[in-house]
C-alpha cells in the first residue's frame, strides 16, 4: 500500500468517525459561558400524543472544575422494551467512545425519543451557594430538574412517569417532585441510572454534554495562564490542585472555569490572592454617615468602623457601582 493510499483511508476513517458522533451545539453557552444554557432535541410527535417516561440525572456534580449538567431524556412508555435493548447503562461504568455512540443512538431515535439537557455554568454554582441567602447545591441540582420537567410538559410532552437519581434524601425529593407534579408518577431513587433505562439515556445525555463543555471551554480571560493540564478537575486529583495553585491572579483570582465556593478553591484564594473586605453599599452609606456597620459589632474594639478596601482598589479610586 502506498502513502496515498494510507492517507485515503486515514481520510475516510476519520470521515466515518465524524459521522458517527453526535451532534450537540454549544453555540449559545460559548457566547457566555459565565451563564447557564438549555440544549434540546425536537419533540417527536409520538410524544406529544403517548404517555411517556420520563428520566432525570446529572453530571459533574463533585468536580471543582467545569459545569455541572442536568440530563433528561423521554420517549412513549410503550417503547420502553426497546429502549433497554439499545444497551442504556450507568454512564459512569462506560468509556467515552460508548458514552459517545449512545448519545448518536439517542438522536437516531428522533422519531420517538427526545432529550433535554441544562448546563450550569460553574459561575451559577458558585454565586448560588455564597450569596446572602446561600442556595445549597442540592437546591441547584433540584430547581435544575424541576424546570427541565416543567419545560418539558410546557413543549408538550405527554409525561406520566418520572425517574430521578436522587440528591440527597430520596423521600423528601420525592414529596417535593410529588407536591409539584401532583398528577405525575414519580419515582426517586439512588442509582436510578442503573435500574432504569430512561434516567440511564439521560445520564448519557448529561455525561456528554458535559465532556464537550469542558474539554472545549472557551477561556475569556486575558490573563497568561495554563488552559490545559488541569487533570480531571476533582478536588482529590493532584493534577486539578497544582493546576489551581499555578493559576490564581492575587487580585482576580480565578478563571470562570472554577468552582470558587469549593473549599479547595477558597483555601487557595486564602494562601495566594490579596485579602479584601468588601462592604455593601448600604453599609457604606451607613458608615459615612457615622452609623457602625454590622461587620463592625466583630471588629477589634480600635478598628476604623469603616471598612478598609485593599490598597489595589483604593490606589485606583475603584468603588462598587450598581449602574453604568
Amino acid at each position: 500500500m502506498d502513502e496515498k493510499e494510507v492517507e485515503s483511508d486515514a481520510s475516510e476513517a476519520m470521515e466515518e468517525s465524524q459521522d458517527a458522533a453526535a451532534v450537540i451545539d454549544l453555540t449559545e453557552f460559548d457566547k457566555n459561558n459565565s451563564n447557564n444554557a438549555i440544549i434540546q432535541s425536537k419533540i417527536p410527535q409520538i410524544c406529544k400524543d403517548e404517555p411517556c417516561c420520563f428520566g432525570i440525572d446529572e453530571a459533574g456534580r463533585g468536580p471543582v472544575l467545569g459545569p455541572m449538567v442536568y440530563g433528561t431524556s423521554f420517549c412513549p412508555i410503550s417503547w420502553n422494551t426497546q429502549l433497554g435493548e439499545l444497551g442504556f447503562a450507568d454512564s459512569k461504568t462506560l468509556n467515552e467512545g460508548q458514552r459517545e455512540a449512545l448519545m448518536k443512538s439517542i438522536q437516531d431515535a428522533s422519531d420517538y425519543m427526545g432529550y433535554k439537557v441544562e448546563i450550569l455554568s460553574p459561575n451559577y454554582i458558585a454565586n448560588s451557594m455564597l450569596r446572602r441567602n446561600k442556595h445549597s447545591l442540592n437546591a441547584v441540582s433540584m430547581d435544575s430538574a424541576i424546570g427541565l420537567l416543567r419545560l418539558a410538559l410546557a413543549d408538550g410532552v405527554q409525561v406520566k412517569e418520572v425517574y430521578v437519581d436522587t440528591v440527597g434524601d430520596a423521600k423528601k425529593y420525592q414529596d417535593k417532585l410529588k407536591g409539584l407534579f401532583p398528577d405525575l408518577d414519580i419515582t426517586v431513587c439512588p442509582k436510578a441510572d442503573s435500574k432504569f433505562p430512561i434516567v440511564s439515556a439521560a445520564s448519557i445525555c448529561a455525561k456528554v454534554t458535559r465532556d464537550r463543555a469542558t474539554t472545549g471551554w472557551k477561556f475569556v480571560e486575558t490573563n497568561d495562564f495554563d488552559k490545559e493540564n488541569y487533570g480531571s478537575g476533582y478536588p482529590s486529583d493532584p493534577a486539578t490542585k497544582k493546576w489551581l495553585a499555578g493559576n490564581v491572579d492575587p487580585v482576580f483570582g480565578f478563571s470562570q472555569f472554577v468552582r470558587f465556593s469549593w473549599s479547595t478553591s477558597s483555601l487557595i484564594l486564602d494562601d495566594h490572592a490579596f485579602p479584601v473586605q468588601w462592604e455593601d453599599d448600604d453599609e457604606e452609606e451607613e458608615a459615612a454617615k457615622g452609623t457602625a456597620s454590622l461587620l463592625s459589632f466583630f471588629a477589634p474594639k480600635n478598628a476604623d468602623a469603616r471598612q478598609k478596601k485593599h490598597q489595589f482598589f483604593n490606589e485606583r479610586d475603584l468603588k462598587q457601582v450598581t449602574a453604568m
